[in-house]
């Protein structure tokens, strides 16, 4: 079988205006980057203001896993099958980030017969939303920066923003800058992020229109006075550049799968230490012109999932109708205390799905939580005996999913999804009754137990004194009403990454909480999250190469 690469390159692509004008996009509101990639004007979103808004599915997944679970692979699937069934089926994703490419994950496209291509071009420079995101961030340093040398008004004490950079690089999470004479600044303590966990690209995914997005840059808190007062990118007159480096990323991307849907890729901030969901604007644009809206949550319905619901949907005024989640032997085999990568006799990896069950099975009540359908997709390996298929399948309906189906995207590309697509389409018009976790006016501790105890099966919160400090900050600073974006591990349902399957009994510690007053969430922190990863011994870079012809190798 052609490797995922392979399939890529041999894809036999349709224009990308073809495509777009079939779904009603006009000429004038596409802008063409080569033949296969395009951004589409917020001017759409007027124009199709009265049209009735398509149904929403949110595509996620069990606890994320050392073989992967496939969830942008299903998604690209599903919405293939979909059409496969006569449907109108958008598609909706993050853009990649070069930390994964290049360091553990490899690309981010799909895989397979279920990819979303010009895949090369997705995976690397794509049309530049990344790079414009890092230019604004690094934009706003530079000014803080500035602002101090030079000393204008208010005077921070304290700087609070960093740098960011969309390669993972561990000596730089913690640096000291203005070396070298007073000529280069004041030495001041600073690091950097990824791009992808920069509040900026947090703002891009949650902005509704160019003006939020101008507003949002202007409420980023850089820093502290003396007093304790917060100062922001707006006071130190840096936000209306770093709209002016955003303007055309805010225009959601235009790409396509391998079987002629359209895709709108476009932010990607990642979901263990932000929201973790593609631009709001994406899902507007998608409901509009599809009778299925497919979008992923990053990680899984603790993560992601959970901040779709409680954070865009209530930015974005979404309502969504059926959650996906995703799920596999080997996976299940895993939290089940079983070595995915060791093929066991057929009574031994029995018993091991059926103990990493409950992991799948708590996903499932976390999406029943929000009053939502749920519908399991069993993603599929050319090895998986059918008898745990089929146990998977049972053990789901038992554990409350509307549905549940077995699917090939990968071998098989919409072909293989058309099951899990009908189960879907039918969860879609079953009845839902969504809700969110909490309402805007509870306060900041109840929100943050409810997610811990409702979403992780915690027993409860433990607040370090910093925490309390800073909760007691916000709130008097009328910081209250935010949601909440929890930055937690993505390895475990609760704080401790090397806790598998479904832990109970545990209280999840709160080290301190931060306000992104630009994207508009508090940020507790759970146990020590890392903001800025590190390549290891054996990064997917070392694989990545030009061929004889110039063509790209070893990219997924």
């Amino acid at each position: 079988m052609l490797s995922s690469l392979e399939i890529a390159q041999n894809a036999v692509l349709r224009p990308i205006e073809e495509i777009a004008t079939g779904l009603g996009i006009l000429p004038e509101e596409l802008e063409l980057h080569g033949r296969f990639k395009a951004k589409v004007s917020l001017s759409i979103l007027d124009r199709l203001a009265d049209r009735p808004d398509g149904k929403l599915v949110n595509v996620t997944a069990i606890t994320p896993t050392p073989p992967g679970e496939g969830k942008t692979t299903t998604s690209v699937a599903l919405t293939q099958g979909l059409a496969k069934l006569g449907h109108r089926p958008i598609l909706a994703l993050r853009e990649p980030s070069l930390g994964p490419v290049f360091g553990v994950k490899g690309g981010a496209a799909g895989g397979g017969y279920a990819q979303v291509v010009p895949m090369e071009d997705i995976n690397l420079h794509f049309t530049g939303d990344v790079h414009a995101v890092t230019a604004a961030h690094n934009l706003l340093s530079a000014l803080v920066d500035a602002h101090n040398f030079h000393g204008h008004t208010p005077v921070l004490e304290t700087v609070t923003w960093r740098r960011a950079l969309d390669v993972p690089d561990r000596s730089l999470r913690q640096i000291r800058t203005g070396l070298g004479g007073e000529k280069n600044g004041i030495p001041a303590d600073s690091g950097f992020d990824i791009t992808a966990a920069s509040e900026v690209m947090a703002i891009l995914a949650l902005a509704t229109d160019l003006a939020d997005l101008r507003r949002r840059l202007g409420a980023i808190t850089v820093g502290y006075t003396a007093e304790g007062v917060p100062v922001t990118a707006e006071e130190i007159k840096a936000a209306g550049s770093m709209a002016v480096l955003l303007k055309e990323a805010i225009k959601p991307n235009l790409v396509q799968t391998l079987e002629g849907q359209l895709c709108l890729m476009h932010a990607g901030p990642f979901a263990n230490i932000a929201h973790g969901n593609n631009s709001i604007i994406a899902d507007r644009i998608g409901l509009k012109l599809g009778e299925y809206l497919i979008t992923e949550s990053g990680f899984a319905a603790d993560l992601g999932m959970e901040k779709f619901m409680d954070i865009v949907c209530r930015v974005g005024h979404l309502r969504p109708h059926v959650v996906v989640v995703v799920a596999t032997v080997r996976a299940l085999r895993h939290h089940g205390g079983g070595d995915h990568a060791t093929k066991a006799p057929l009574e031994q990896m029995t018993a091991e799905v059926e103990a990493g069950i409950q992991n799948l099975a708590k996903h499932i009540e976390n999406v029943r939580a929000f009053g939502i359908q749920p519908v399991v997709a069993i993603n599929t390996r050319p090895d998986d005996k059918p008898e745990l298929l089929d146990l998977i399948k049972q053990r789901s309906l038992e554990a409350g999913a509307f549905g549940a189906a077995i699917h090939n995207g990968f071998g098989e590309g919409g072909a293989g999804t058309t099951e899990l697509a009908a189960v879907v389409a039918e969860a879609a018009e079953a009845p839902s009754d969504f809700r969110m976790l909490y309402t805007d006016d509870e306060p900041i501790t109840t929100k943050i137990e409810r997610i811990a105890t409702t979403v992780y099966g915690a027993d409860g919160i433990e607040l370090s004194d910093a925490a309390r400090a800073s909760i007691a900050r916000y709130e008097a600073q009328g910081l209250g009403h935010l949601p909440i974006c929890m930055a937690k591990t993505h390895l475990s349902l609760s704080h401790d990454p090397t806790v598998r399957n479904r832990p109970t009994g545990f209280t999840v510690p709160i080290r301190d909480v931060r306000a992104y007053t630009g994207a508009g969430m508090l940020v507790p922190l759970c146990g020590e999250m890392l903001q800025m990863p590190g390549l290891g011994k054996q990064p997917a870079a070392f694989g990545i190469d030009l061929g004889p012809n110039g063509e790209t190798v070893g990219l997924f």
